[in-house]
């Protein structure tokens, strides 16, 4: 209960924030989609609320995704989002999956690593299993839509997951960018990925399960892993790909958070949300659903046309908790 409580204490100190502001952007957007929804699709803003809906469902699209007669002129890369650590497809994207449909973008989602896909915990196996699916499912939607390129976003292991993709199985030259967040690029501690089990509350009373053999993408996210040291070896981006990092202070899963940083160079941005809006109290789980962190998200796909972020200070917003 320890990530549940924290997490209240930092809405009641801080109180809630952007939600009218994301709103405000899903309602207006920037380019609708040819195939796009008749109608603005509800934008979630609260990780536990959209958890809990999606988290039986792991096989099931998040709202807005997986159109695969889609087609968008103003944004022509079709976003591939890629989910974390014991998440699918469906529990981590019902925020930024509906809110980039409203955007005018055609969105994929598909979830990976589970020991069965209508298992409820997903995103355990390794991530080498993880990336060769990612790469099957960019060359279905490339096919399907015409694009020569893809953009992904991917939360926590989803980012490590793209990475492997775009250096080891042919992702350079199918990728645009890559927007992370909270990745850990260069590992966790055990700690860290422990507290990942209590926050979701799905493996409190036995948490061997995070070391053991039924999750080898906890272990190859770990501080020193072979894993880690093979992909960061040489460098850690390629060439052609423009790379966001978007992390939180608050991080209690991918700890220290500055892990969720690449290298500097001049494809890498680094954002921590709390410099753009100081009240932000987001932490690892909630930075999907974050109405700051998703603005970032907007800017870093279409840098051309940025949006203010939303930093609008609004009552104390109340909910489920798991």
């Amino acid at each position: 209960m320890r990530a549940a409580l924290s997490r209240i204490s930092r809405a009641c100190a801080t109180v809630a924030l952007a939600v009218t502001g994301l709103a405000a952007a899903s309602a207006a957007p920037a380019g609708a989609s040819e195939a796009g929804t008749a109608a603005t699709l509800p934008v979630e803003t609260h990780f536990s609320s959209g958890f809990l809906a999606g988290f039986l469902k792991p096989g099931e699209a998040p709202p807005g995704a997986n159109d695969f007669s889609c087609r968008s002129t103003a944004h022509p890369n079709p976003v591939v989002l890629v989910h974390g650590t014991m998440e699918s497809m469906n529990d981590n994207w019902r925020g930024a999956a509906p809110l980039l449909a409203n955007e005018g973008y055609c969105v994929f989602a598909f979830t990976y690593g589970g020991t069965t896909p209508t298992s409820p915990i997903q995103g355990t196996g390794k991530l080498e299993e993880g990336a060769a699916g990612l790469a099957s499912f960019v060359e279905r939607v490339r096919t399907a839509t015409g694009a020569p390129k893809v953009d992904l976003v991917a939360h926590s292991q989803g980012g490590l997951t793209s990475r492997y993709y775009l250096k080891n199985l042919g992702g350079t030259g199918r990728v645009d960018r890559l927007v992370a967040l909270s990745t850990p690029h260069h590992g966790t501690t055990l700690d860290g990925l422990t507290e990942l089990s209590r926050t979701l509350h799905i493996l409190e009373p036995m948490n061997e399960f995070v070391v053991g053999p039924a999750c080898p993408a906890c272990l190859e996210q770990e501080v020193g892993s072979d894993f880690l040291k093979a992909l960061n070896a040489g460098g850690e981006t390629v060439p052609g790909v423009t790379y966001t990092n978007i992390a939180t202070k608050f991080d209690e899963v991918t700890t220290p958070y500055t892990s969720a940083f690449l290298a500097a160079g001049p494809h890498v941005t680094n954002i921590t949300v709390q410099d753009q809006c100081v009240l932000d109290g987001t932490d690892h789980t909630e930075i999907s659903y974050d109405p700051i962190a998703l603005t970032h998200v907007l800017n870093a796909l279409d840098p051309a046309h940025p949006r203010a972020i939303p930093c609008q200070v609004v009552l104390p917003v109340t909910g489920p908790l798991l």
